[in-house]
């Protein structure tokens, strides 16, 4: 009879937490139509702008954005504490592996996935527009490796 007391009690603490997780999960369909742009984050260099598709990229939990950007859109070499998939929507997107914007290049056109791993360096830029599809594990972040590349450097508290 305790085992069974021990087990009732488990799932009453436990059940709030599964309903709470229940309620989040929606399904989500989007038509390219249907995306809301707006301007990129400041932790971005100028000229892209965002969508976001599902979940909160600030946030702890799955997310999935676009980023669009014209031609000649770079974001110089940085890494991220998290893994994220790349999936290229439209235009060509060369990633740069490694720490410079020359390093170990690699041409993706639309179609192409790529999986990145967390803190892996690299570097990226636009050929032509081009709308790229981040997925990955919030909250999303970028270091880059130059501080003076970081569009939106850390004050100092005074």
């Amino acid at each position: 009879m305790r085992s069974w007391l021990k087990i009732a009690c488990a799932l009453l603490v436990l059940a709030p937490a599964v309903q709470a997780n229940n309620k989040k999960k929606e399904a989500v369909t989007l038509n390219a139509a249907d995306l809301k742009w707006g301007p990129a984050p400041p932790e971005l260099p100028k000229g892209a702008e965002l969508a976001v598709m599902h979940g909160d990229p600030t946030k702890a939990g799955p997310f999935a954005m676009r980023i669009k950007a014209a031609d000649g859109y770079k974001i110089p070499p940085h890494w991220h504490t998290r893994d994220e998939e790349l999936t290229i929507i439209s235009g060509t997107f060369i990633l740069h592996m490694g720490d410079t914007m020359t390093s170990d290049p690699h041409t993706l056109t639309p179609g192409a996935y790529h999986f990145l791993p967390g803190k892996m360096h690299h570097a990226a830029e636009f050929k032509g527009e081009t709308i790229v599809q981040v997925t990955g594990m919030g909250p999303f972040d970028i270091h880059y490796l130059n501080p003076a590349d970081n569009p939106k450097p850390k004050t100092a508290n005074r």
